[in-house]
């Protein structure tokens, strides 16, 4: 279908929507973002911005109606979800989910729940009231139930701290609520992207989630993923089956599903959902090794409501036509950052796939120990897994960050271990 000259509305515009707005526009689709930032990275390149919060549903439905929008379109934030469903509703566009799936797969609670009922693995939880009887086994990790990257989490050591942590997690909770359970901070982090198509979902993304260390504050913050996932073949083995049974019997039939998990043996323990796909560019290096674009795909549905067109084939295409993927999401330390260089030089070194710098000089980072330090984004893209060592090595040498001592502040460095 010719979608030249069609209005797509894209719900916030972080730098990480700079790939929405460029893809629409390479599909002569015009390009409207909306959040209540007035210089977001993605509005200016778009062709037309408003300066409307994202959760401010019927200012923003009022305006669809006056513009005569013809999709919208919520690729990769948490807060944008239930706003981007809503706002479909109202005007009868079409949507990847319901009011149904997206509580499913935006409460913590409920998805916890939903995956015990259809068989799918979950990590061991504590009450309130099992930590008043001390009756809980420490350390245990608490973090609110509705929240934004990983603010107000809490590794707690003792029913104190684990009184404290509570308060906080129910600060940073959008319903005053918290999840307790067991602390998995020794096993293996992983994030998973199902895409559905008519029905069907198709594994697009199966990745180690490598954290930050301790030292540095940084243990609960992603510095690099690494995909395929070395416990791919255990996945496909053990896992998949219930978990599309799973996201099947949500009746989604198109579109995203997001989950992150923990290795543990022959399983994957499922902690957080969301119905989006996530942030980061990873798109890009998928749709340089297969052809597949998740991006492309969700623009032409947006507009169409075609829920069995896909651009590419999502078979199989987690596996990276058999190359791996980098996504280096980089974090200094705290203090003033006086100078940023080597950018430009990543950008240019041919397994390179994106670079994006998200934080600039001048900036005060706080000592925060969430995504407030984390100061950009680079995406590899690498068929020869001998080269993988070198590559890392280059990034890392390339890219600096300095302080006003000219100290650099980049820290909790990624480690590539070979399997």
């Amino acid at each position: 279908m010719d979608l030249k000259g069609k209005k797509l509305l894209i719900i916030a515009g972080a730098g990480v929507h700079n790939k929405v707005v460029k893809a629409a526009k390479e599909m002569g689709i015009y390009t409207i973002v909306t959040d209540y930032l007035p210089d977001s990275p993605a509005k200016k390149i778009a062709d037309e911005a408003w300066l409307i919060d994202i959760k401010d549903v019927d200012k923003i439905v009022e305006k669809c109606r006056e513009t005569h929008i013809d999709g919208v379109i919520n690729f990769c934030i948490d807060p944008g979800q239930k706003p981007y469903q809503e706002i479909c509703e109202k005007l009868g566009l079409p949507c990847i989910g319901t009011k149904k799936t997206f509580d499913v797969l935006t409460d913590k609670r409920k998805f916890k729940d939903y995956c015990v009922e259809h068989n799918v693995d979950v990590i061991p939880e504590y009450s309130e009231s099992e930590i008043m009887e001390y009756k809980v086994e420490y350390p245990i990790f608490i973090k609110p139930n509705n929240s934004r990257g990983s603010r107000g989490q809490s590794i707690c050591q003792t029913k104190q701290e684990a009184l404290i942590g509570i308060e906080i997690a129910k600060k940073e909770s959008s319903d005053n609520e918290f999840v307790c359970e067991k602390y998995m901070g020794d096993y293996q982090d992983i994030g998973s992207a199902f895409f559905v198509v008519d029905g069907e979902p198709y594994l697009v993304k199966f990745g180690d989630r490598h954290l930050g260390k301790k030292e540095d504050n940084l243990d609960k913050q992603v510095i690099c993923t690494q995909l395929p996932s070395n416990s791919s073949e255990m996945f496909e083995k053990n896992v998949i089956n219930r978990v599309k049974n799973m996201i099947k019997s949500l009746g989604i039939k198109f579109g995203p599903v997001f989950l992150q998990g923990f290795v543990d043996g022959e399983t994957i323990r499922y902690y957080d959902p969301a119905q989006r796909m996530p942030g980061g560019d990873y798109d890009v290096i998928l749709e340089k090794a297969t052809g597949f674009s998740t991006v492309k795909s969700y623009i032409n549905f947006a507009l169409t409501g075609d829920y069995k067109y896909a651009v590419g084939n999502p078979q199989n295409c987690y596996k990276l036509n058999d190359g791996i993927a980098l996504l280096f999401t980089v974090s200094v330390k705290p203090g003033m950052i006086e100078k940023i260089s080597g950018l430009d030089k990543i950008a240019k070194l041919p397994y390179v796939v994106y670079s994006r710098q998200i934080i600039e000089e001048g900036t005060v980072i706080p000592a925060t120990g969430d995504i407030a330090q984390r100061v950009a984004a680079i995406g590899v893209y690498i068929k020869d897994k001998k080269k993988i060592k070198e590559c890392v090595d280059e990034i890392y040498n390339t890219y600096q960050v300095l302080d006003t001592y000219g100290k650099s502040m980049v820290v909790s460095k990624y480690e590539y271990k070979e399997v």
